[in-house]
């Protein structure tokens, strides 16, 4: 799987922006994280996740993910809260695949937002890699997944050991999602990665049919 991706040039001006931000919602979305890489390969692998269906991602960031699922056969709406993440997926996505997804903006923190957004006819597969870098990701996600994951749909997460992840994973649990989780250990893109040994975990969360 090798993928050719544009990324910001001036990623330190972000960061800048970014401090001027009442809301402080970094930049994230400029990086290529081990969590997006390991759950593409996770579709390339099998691509029956995704193939002919409705799917959802949530943060597409540079489109890492994206590109995967598109290569599949998916039916794919991308959401991010930044702009420029939305255009560099897409501009990303067709410069490997030819095509580019369906995009939505939406800043699923805001929870109000998340509320009102198109999102009323719920997936069979929603997509989500590293997401959950702060508690305050927490509840907003646990909003969102129970009303855009239909009934008997799976939400595919994607993360690096974070704590935040922890409790989200628990909490789904405790509200009777189906969990498998299986691990990934790289090689990943930046070396600096590799040097750490960064291992991601892949989560695969069912739904109950009539939840």
């Amino acid at each position: 799987m090798a993928f050719q991706v544009v990324r910001p040039v001036n990623y330190d001006r972000l960061i800048d922006e970014a401090a001027a931000d009442p809301e402080q919602n970094l930049p994230y979305w400029a990086e290529i994280w081990p969590s997006g890489v390991g759950l593409a390969a996770r579709i390339a692998r099998t691509p029956d996740i995704v193939a002919g269906q409705r799917v959802l991602e949530l943060g597409c960031g540079l489109g890492i993910t994206a590109i995967a699922a598109l290569e599949a056969g998916a039916e794919l709406l991308v959401t991010d809260y930044a702009p420029e993440a939305l255009a560099l997926c897409a501009h990303n996505a067709g410069r490997n695949v030819g095509r580019a997804p369906a995009q939505l903006r939406l800043n699923w923190r805001d929870a109000a937002q998340a509320a009102v957004s198109p999102l009323t006819d719920p997936f069979p597969v929603v997509l989500a890699a590293d997401v959950l870098y702060e508690r305050r990701d927490i509840e907003p996600l646990l909003f969102l997944v129970e009303h855009v994951v239909g009934p008997g749909g799976e939400l595919w997460l994607a993360e690096p050991g974070r704590a935040p992840a922890a409790i989200f994973l628990n909490a789904m649990q405790e509200r009777g999602w189906v969990r498998e989780s299986e691990r990934c250990d790289g090689p990943w893109p930046d070396p600096e990665d590799n040097r750490k040994g960064i291992v991601v975990s892949i989560h695969r969360l069912r739904r109950a049919a009539s939840g």
